[in-house]
């Protein structure tokens, strides 16, 4: 059954400013590809040790993309930043499963997606996606950011969380609390009862004529929050797409700061394992869950492309618990649950 925000629609209205420009996929693609690049060039300056080596592809069916890889950096163990364009005649069934209206149109889609897994334990990983789609009258955008941290700092859960609020305000007040809800929904890994991180953002199928939630849970805080504000007036292509761009112009300094304050602190052997073996729900979400492996997967993308999200190293161990009282226990006490970040204190 689909959702208020996925039932199918042409245009909000009969005005051209409800359907995408003509430009819209050039447009796009140019700020998919500026955003790779400002990232690319801000971590390397960051991690001041390795650079990227890019490795352009060609999908047969049509596009393409590039794909930048920062291996064995003094910060970055394994960094990942992507760019892709894919079209093509034949919708995935990851696609017609949640937008049935787009079946029998080309599609075209394009986005930047990444993944930097750091070296020091203290540093948490992190996770960027933001897109566009469309395929005849059906379009929209999606995206977010996430945090996944090893050990416990809620000053920078904090940090990240306001930061990516101011983007969301400056469009909408009510897009951080729906979409903050929906990262704790999407990014939680049913099998182990826990969320992979501190969350952030995510959002998907938004145009002109959705409601804010989107999802598959229409019994979550995030469809809640989302009825109870009721479905927004009528957005342009043209708003849309200066919000997703200030969402991605919001993740350098809503991470560049964490690294900053965490990359120089001293680590063990304890550190070190106890990331390695959290590392492995990083891999078991990717490959059970995430709707963009899975998308790239199904579209005959490129496989190195598609999975270069994965850690270089990574453990499992049986049956681990964490010893009482330790900052592992912490970590899955307080910040594998979700939690109002935004007004955090030291106190609380």
């Amino acid at each position: 059954m689909l959702t208020n925000s996925q039932t199918p629609t042409v245009a909000a209205a009969s005005s051209s400013e409800f359907l995408p420009p003509t430009d819209g996929k050039t447009r796009v693609r140019q700020f998919m590809q500026r955003l790779q690049d400002e990232i690319s060039q801000q971590l390397t300056e960051l991690d001041g040790v390795s650079k990227f080596n890019e490795d352009g592809w060609e999908r047969p069916e049509g596009g393409g993309g590039r794909s930048r890889i920062l291996r064995d950096g003094a910060v970055f163990e394994q960094a990942g930043v992507g760019f892709s364009e894919v079209w093509g005649d034949r919708l995935p069934p990851s696609i017609l499963a949640q937008r049935p209206d787009a079946e029998g149109h080309s599609f075209y889609v394009t986005g930047t997606s990444m993944v930097l897994h750091p070296r020091n334990p203290y540093v948490p990983t992190v996770h960027l996606n933001y897109r566009y789609f469309e395929a005849g009258p059906v379009w929209w955008f999606g995206g977010g950011v996430d945090l996944t941290p090893y050990y416990p700092f809620a000053e920078d859960a904090k940090h990240l969380h306001q930061t990516l609020k101011q983007a969301c305000d400056k469009h909408n007040p009510e897009y951080y609390p729906v979409f903050k809800r929906w990262c704790d929904e999407y990014f939680y890994l049913k099998h182990r009862n826990e969320t992979r991180g501190v969350g952030g953002l995510f959002f998907d199928y938004q145009h002109s004529d959705s409601g804010l939630y989107g999802g598959t849970d229409p019994h979550g805080a995030a469809a809640g929050y989302s009825n109870q504000v009721g479905k927004p007036a009528p957005r342009t292509w043209e708003e849309l797409f200066a919000f997703v761009q200030d969402c991605g112009a919001a993740f350098l300094p809503a991470y560049v700061p964490i690294v900053e304050r965490r990359h120089e602190l001293e680590y063990g052997d304890r550190e070190r394992n106890f990331q390695l073996y959290r590392r492995g729900r990083y891999v078991e979400f990717n490959l059970v869950y995430d709707r963009g492996t899975l998308f790239g997967l199904q579209t005959n993308g490129r496989t190195e492309s598609i999975l270069m999200s994965l850690p270089p190293l990574v453990r499992w161990e049986y049956g681990y618990k964490p010893e009482p009282n330790t900052p592992e226990a912490e970590l899955y006490e307080t910040f594998l649950k979700p939690q109002d970040w935004i007004n955090w204190t030291p106190s609380a």
